[in-house]
């Protein structure tokens, strides 16, 4: 499910910038991005995200600006950059390539650059600031994934809605379809009397036969439980996507055996409109956590 939130802090000391996206994803796969001096925080920092975000593809973007530093808060190895910025140039001149990213290739070079240690106390201290703004974007991140949570339930409900009303229509229909079969038979029955003896017993076995093999009746039931329980499911707190997913392919089993068994043009035409309202189902469940 899609997500975004951000959050900043400023004063004399620091500016701070935090910014959390997310994407669908079964699970969490996160990414993190944060100046070096916080690198040894990483393990923190994914504790913080899955606390507040289960799953989902998870950027987060750490920027901190100190104010009151005199000197860079980091240490480059000037003999090192050149040395790897000229050895990358040589390989780019030697197949014709005029790349204008040697220059960042180079500083981002292993041991180029090192964080410079200040202060345990200032570090702690600028660390929690950095937390809690981290946890603020989190939040709002969260806050956006349950914004996008309510809109989809209001159309996953509307799909099940259509595809209950389908039912229904089914069901008015599965009186008159049974009377065109009993016709259908009486009128074969007739013309093949006229021309044959026939075995009454054996004719009554096969009657049966016949008529369970078109009947849905416990299709309609079974579709009729797993539209209710989706519904039911919807309303969990938990992570309910995956079970969904799971009971939109039971739907889709039911409805396909009812258009199957059905064989009736007038049934047909609402077993489609109900597949396609089970592929919109299939497709926005896919965001659901």
């Amino acid at each position: 499910m899609t997500g975004f939130g951000n959050a900043g802090f400023e004063d004399e000391r620091m500016m701070i910038h935090v910014e959390v996206k997310s994407l669908n994803s079964k699970f969490l796969d996160l990414s993190i991005r944060s100046p070096r001096q916080f690198s040894d925080k990483e393990h923190e920092i994914r504790n913080l995200v899955q606390s507040v975000l289960d799953r989902g593809k998870v950027s987060v973007m750490i920027d901190f600006f100190p104010k009151s530093a005199t000197e860079l808060p980091v240490n480059i190895n000037e003999d090192l950059f050149k040395a790897v910025y000229q050895k990358f140039k040589a390989l780019a001149d030697s197949v014709n390539d005029n790349s204008q990213d040697l220059f960042k290739l180079a500083l981002q070079a292993p041991n180029v650059m090192s964080a410079i240690a200040g202060e345990p106390k200032d570090e702690e201290e600028e660390w929690n600031q950095v937390k809690k703004i981290l946890e603020e974007a989190l939040q709002k991140c969260e806050g956006f994934r349950q914004d996008e949570g309510n809109s989809l339930e209001l159309k996953l409900k509307e799909n099940i809605d259509h595809i209950e009303a389908g039912l229904t229509r089914i069901k008015e229909e599965e009186g008159g379809r049974k009377e065109r079969i009993k016709q259908k038979i009486r009128n074969h029955f007739s013309e093949w009397l006229d021309e044959n003896s026939f075995d009454a017993n054996r004719f009554e076995q096969e009657l049966i036969y016949y008529f369970e093999k078109l009947d849905i009746n416990e299709e309609l039931v079974r579709l009729d439980t797993h539209l209710k329980y989706f519904s039911k499911s919807m309303k969990d707190d938990s992570s309910q996507g995956k079970k969904l997913g799971f009971i939109s392919q039971e739907i889709g089993r039911e409805i396909n055996t009812i258009g199957s068994k059905a064989n009736d043009a007038g049934i047909q035409k609402y077993v489609i409109l109900m597949k396609d309202e089970l592929e919109k189902i299939k497709e926005q469940s896919m965001n659901v956590l």
